[in-house]
């Protein structure tokens, strides 16, 4: 990665504005279901901690809007934090102002504070310059470690960067450089796996990563797409002509570079996409008028994993199935448990995919989980993100 990490500065005794990704999932009592994103900044923490620094995190939670949410304050995070590094975390009641500046001129090298919930303040989203003078104020470097966050424009990713020094941290650093590895010459065969409910997200990574593989495995609604693009019938979510032309201009790309689209031989379709609903196992070109599909069927799964079983490389977004529900996760399931069993580098990627691989207890077997969803979906389509952009080059000059 061509940009400077903590690792490149010295932090004995800074300040240090630590900006985290911890948008964890709350249950309706308020506790943590998943602390996966806790734990992937443990590094930087602890890192940090090691070496002397006063480490003062900062993160968003939910949508409060700019309005103070006592559900998405951010103590419970930090009890949570404090039980997992060992370390006791202090959650302050506010991001700035005077209390909040009183209690990091206090701090003493190796503490760790937590700022309340930066949504909480309009100014945040608003990337509002004042807000992000305010924040830069409490330290003397700010460390990115939020990949997760970094396609937002906001003051606590990229207004800061006008008054502090910016880098990485070691979470960045590592989601950075297992995204990159997958557009560098890797191990061939190499396959994307391509799942989800909606087709236009996903364009982009399918326009910029198709000449870079050798396959494209389709479940859910891109390969409904891709079936109404070839002729089918698409059930009861048929995409508009401006996405079929989209889909046909891939389809045509992905001829260009010898890469093959497999779709579903067989899937499973639903009139009713809840719990309890009727469902049927149909052929891909026999979806009925008023269904959708809501999960690759067993044939598929068969010839899906018989493909994966030959590829070194795989990158998988978007399940292929509606895998919140139970008789609609199979696919989902079975193609977890195939890229876990590989001898591959396996990438996994968007909230729901990294939701799904974590609650089978397979993504240890991954060789990375990405904590980023709308963050990867950018990055794999070759767009730019805010957060990274402002970062200090380790080649260029120092930032002032």
């Amino acid at each position: 990665m061509q940009k400077k990490t903590v690792k490149n500065m010295e932090v004995r005794g800074k300040r240090v504005l630590v900006r985290v990704d911890f948008n964890v999932p709350l249950d309706p009592d308020g506790k943590i279901e998943d602390d996966s994103r806790i734990r992937a900044s443990l590094p930087t923490i602890i890192y940090l901690t090691g070496h002397g620094a006063r480490v003062i995190l900062c993160s968003h939670l939910g949508r409060p809007h700019g309005r103070v949410d006592i559900r998405l304050r951010l103590e419970p995070v930090a009890r949570c934090l404090s039980d997992l590094i060992g370390i006791p975390v202090e959650a302050l009641r506010g991001a700035v102002g005077p209390r909040v500046e009183q209690a990091v001129s206090a701090m003493q090298d190796g503490d760790i504070v937590m700022l309340e919930n930066l949504r909480f303040y309009p100014g945040e989203e608003e990337n509002d310059p004042g807000f992000a003078r305010d924040l830069s104020s409490l330290a003397d470097l700010f460390v990115n470690d939020a990949f997760g966050a970094s396609h937002r424009a906001h003051a606590s990713i990229v207004g800061i960067a006008s008054h502090l020094p910016c880098v990485a941290g070691l979470l960045m650093e590592k989601e950075i450089e297992q995204l990159s590895s997958l557009f560098e010459d890797p191990p061939r065969p190499f396959a994307l796996i391509m799942g989800g409910a909606k087709v236009e997200e996903k364009i982009g990574i399918l326009e910029n990563i198709i000449p870079h593989v050798d396959l494209v495995l389709t479940g859910g609604g891109v390969a409904a797409a891709f079936l109404q693009a070839r002729g089918y019938s698409a059930g009861s979510l048929p995409s508009d002509s401006a996405t079929l032309v989209l889909v046909k201009t891939i389809i045509k790309i992905a001829e260009t570079f010898g890469v093959r689209i497999l779709l579903p031989e067989d899937v499973v379709v639903t009139a009713r996409a809840g719990p309890g609903g009727a469902y049927r196992r149909v052929s891909s070109d026999r979806i009925p008028a008023g269904f959708r599909i809501a999960d690759i069927g067993p044939l598929t799964i068969a010839g899906y994993t018989r493909e994966l079983q030959r590829c070194r490389t795989v990158a998988w977004n978007g399940p292929p199935g509606i895998f919140e529900i139970p008789q609609f996760s199979e696919g989902t399931k079975a193609i977890a448990a195939a890229l876990a069993s590989l001898d591959a580098t396996t990438v996994i990627g968007g909230g729901s995919t990294a939701e799904a691989v974590t609650q089978l207890g397979l993504a240890p077997k991954m060789t990375h989980v990405s904590t980023g969803g709308g963050a990867f979906l950018r990055f794999l389509s070759g767009k730019t993100l805010p957060g990274l952009e402002v970062l200090a080059d380790r080649t260029g000059p120092k930032p002032t």
